[in-house]
Formats: structure tokens, C-alpha cells, sequence
């Protein structure tokens, strides 16, 4: 009987710590337990989280492959492209100088392409464009606690505090359009923020978006807008789509660059269009012209929501003043909302909320 009782205390002390362990694991994503204190390391209750939840856990929307492989898309420029009625044709125009991409609508002669139109130019003067393929995330309905996407190009290592350098170290080396959890902030001696994305691991907030909810804005008359509408953050390059105050889609944005910035307010989407051409300056030097751009929300005069193939720097500040998004996203966005509540008329009235979360400058400047 003693040797009985032997054993089963001695089985209780081993299976007692793992009982612990497995009861302490959290069920539920909370970061608060992750409060930074300098020069102090993680508490249990925080690596136990940053375990439990090491990445956020959102549904990707569908990539839009219609879209993407209906279009060829092509550079040409900056210099002026001359067009031809015939491949080995005569010449009947050209394409202004500028920023250029056409849509090939016949690719099966060799050294030539067929663009919208109907025009011919050679093939070895343009180059071909591949859309990006980042899409954005479906948000649960509980969703409360700010994340991030990754858009360092160069793959450096997360450092091993607030302000410190790279360091192979702390086990986390970025790739651009990672999602990662913010489980703490810190600020260094300059004013920049830092963000703790797992144990040790910490990166600048100029190498990520971060994605929070914003309150639902009031229009012109003080009333809070209602029915679907986004909100485009031009300080973190993120667009959140919500239904009335519920967030429900988050990606990442390019708005206008310094000098043709993206205008701030609420506006209202005036008009809708699967694909449309784009063009600007013609003459000047930041001439533009887009054939076949998809997904068009206009709600800023002529500028727009839109989907974009001719760059993949989402998360940063690219365009003449309109919101890229990807094609999968701006399909998204289109699609849903036409899913609204139309007014009486039939009209279904979507919002576009343009702000600033912060400063263009570290917090201290």
C-alpha cells in the first residue's frame, strides 16, 4: 500500500506542472499582458500569448484570376511610342511621352502587340507588367486589437528591443506582406515608434502598416453616416471597410504621392465602373495614360478607388492622387459595396472616409 501511494504521488508531481501549463494556455487574443517594461524580460503570461497566438488568424479574400488573366498589361514609354495600323504597318500616331501602360489584346504575332484600340506596337519597346498578387483579410466580427503587414523589401532582421539594431538574434527575419500582432509599443530616442510582433522580436513602425479601427465619421449635417462605407488611413497606407460602425475587410493602400497627395474628407462615390482608361498631363512631365484599369469607384471629382497592376508597393505612397489597391481588393471593395441597402430611389450611397491617423513625422519631432 505505501508503495502504491509512492507512486501515485510521484505520477501527481509530474503530471501536476503539465496540468498547469496546459490550463494556462490562453484561449483568447489579449496583448495587454504583453505591457513593456524597459530592461525587463517577457512575463510567462506574455510569451504564453505570443505562443498561442503568434500571427494573426484572418481569411484572405479570394485573389481575383478572372481579372488578372483576362488583361495583359504593358509598360511602354517614358518616351513617345509610336502605334501602327499593321504589324510591319504603316505609322497612324503614337503614344504620348510619359507613364504608359496599355492593355494587348492580340499577342500572336511575333515581335508585336495589339493594343485596346486596335493600334499595333512592337513588342521590344514595351515591357510586361504583372499584377500584384496581395490581397486583404476578412475581419471576425470580435475584432478589436490593431496588426500589421510587413513592408520592408529588403528582408532585415527584427531587432531584440525598442531603437536597437538588426539582429539575426531575435530569430525573425521580415518579408514584405507578412501579418504580424502587435503585442507592445515602445517608443526610442528619436520619437519612433516600435512594435513587439513576437518574443525579443521588435520593428520600426516605418517598416509596417499598422491596421486600427477608426469611428465612424459624421457628414455634412452632423449626422453619422450610414450603410457601407471605408476608411482610408494616409498616414499607415491601410483601408478598413466597415458596415456602419462594424469593421469588416482590412488591406493595404497607395495614395497620392507629395504633390498630388490624396485630399482628406468624406465623400460620397458618385460613379462605378468595371474598367476604365486614365490619363493626365499630357505633355508635362508626369504624363500618365492607363489603358484598361479595373475596378473604379470615383468619389473625389475624377479621382478613385481603383484597382492597380502597374506597381506593388502597397503600403506606400505612389499615386497622382487616387487609392491604388490591388485588383483582388478593388474587386473586393466594388463588389461588396454594391451589396448595400439602396434609398428609396434605388441608389445605393457608399462613403469614402480620407484621414491622417497621425503625423508625417516621429512622435518627439
Amino acid at each position: 500500500m505505501k508503495r502504491l501511494v509512492f507512486y501515485i504521488v510521484l505520477s501527481m508531481l509530474f503530471i501536476l506542472p503539465f496540468a498547469i501549463q496546459a490550463q494556462s494556455v490562453p484561449t483568447v487574443y489579449d496583448p495587454s499582458v504583453c505591457a513593456y517594461e524597459p530592461g525587463q524580460p517577457h512575463s510567462d503570461e506574455c510569451l504564453a500569448m505570443m505562443e498561442a497566438f503568434p500571427e494573426p488568424d484572418f481569411e484572405f479574400i479570394t485573389p481575383d484570376y478572372t481579372t488578372i488573366g483576362t488583361y495583359s498589361f504593358w509598360r511602354v514609354g517614358p518616351d513617345a511610342t509610336p502605334t501602327f495600323d499593321a504589324p510591319g504597318g504603316n505609322a497612324i500616331g503614337q503614344i504620348a511621352a510619359g507613364f504608359n501602360f496599355v492593355s494587348a489584346i492580340d499577342l500572336s504575332v511575333e515581335g508585336w502587340l495589339q493594343i485596346q484600340g486596335g493600334a499595333w506596337i512592337q513588342r521590344d519597346i514595351a515591357r510586361y507588367a504583372e499584377a500584384s498578387n496581395h490581397v486583404g483579410v476578412q475581419l471576425p466580427e470580435d475584432w478589436e486589437h490593431p496588426f500589421a503587414w510587413v513592408l520592408d523589401t529588403t528582408g532585415i532582421y527584427s531587432s531584440l528591443e525598442p531603437g536597437g539594431e538588426s539582429s539575426a538574434e531575435s530569430g525573425y527575419l521580415t518579408q514584405r506582406y507578412d501579418m504580424v500582432n502587435i503585442f507592445a509599443e515602445a517608443y526610442d530616442d528619436e520619437g519612433w515608434r516600435w512594435y513587439l510582433v513576437g518574443p525579443n522580436q521588435w520593428v520600426k513602425q516605418t517598416f509596417v502598416s499598422k491596421v486600427q479601427s477608426v469611428e465612424r465619421p459624421e457628414d455634412e449635417n452632423g449626422d453619422l453616416i450610414e450603410g457601407r462605407w471605408v476608411g482610408a488611413d494616409l498616414f499607415e497606407q491601410t483601408l478598413i471597410a466597415y458596415d456602419n460602425d462594424t469593421p469588416v475587410f482590412a488591406t493595404l493602400i497607395a495614395s497620392g504621392l507629395p504633390g498630388t497627395e490624396t485630399n482628406e474628407g468624406l465623400f460620397e462615390v458618385w460613379a462605378r465602373l468595371e474598367v476604365d482608361g486614365m490619363s493626365g498631363a499630357t505633355g508635362a512631365p508626369n504624363a500618365y495614360d492607363l489603358q484598361s484599369v479595373p475596378w473604379v469607384m470615383y468619389f473625389d471629382n475624377d479621382i478613385s478607388l481603383h484597382g492597380t497592376y502597374w506597381h506593388d508597393l502597397f503600403g506606400y505612397r505612389q499615386s497622382r492622387g487616387c487609392v491604388n489597391l490591388t485588383i483582388s481588393d478593388a474587386r473586393f471593395i466594388f463588389q461588396w459595396f454594391l451589396g448595400g441597402e439602396a434609398n428609396t430611389d434605388g441608389e445605393i450611397l457608399n462613403h469614402v472616409y480620407v484621414f491622417h491617423s497621425e503625423d508625417f513625422r516621429p512622435a518627439n519631432s
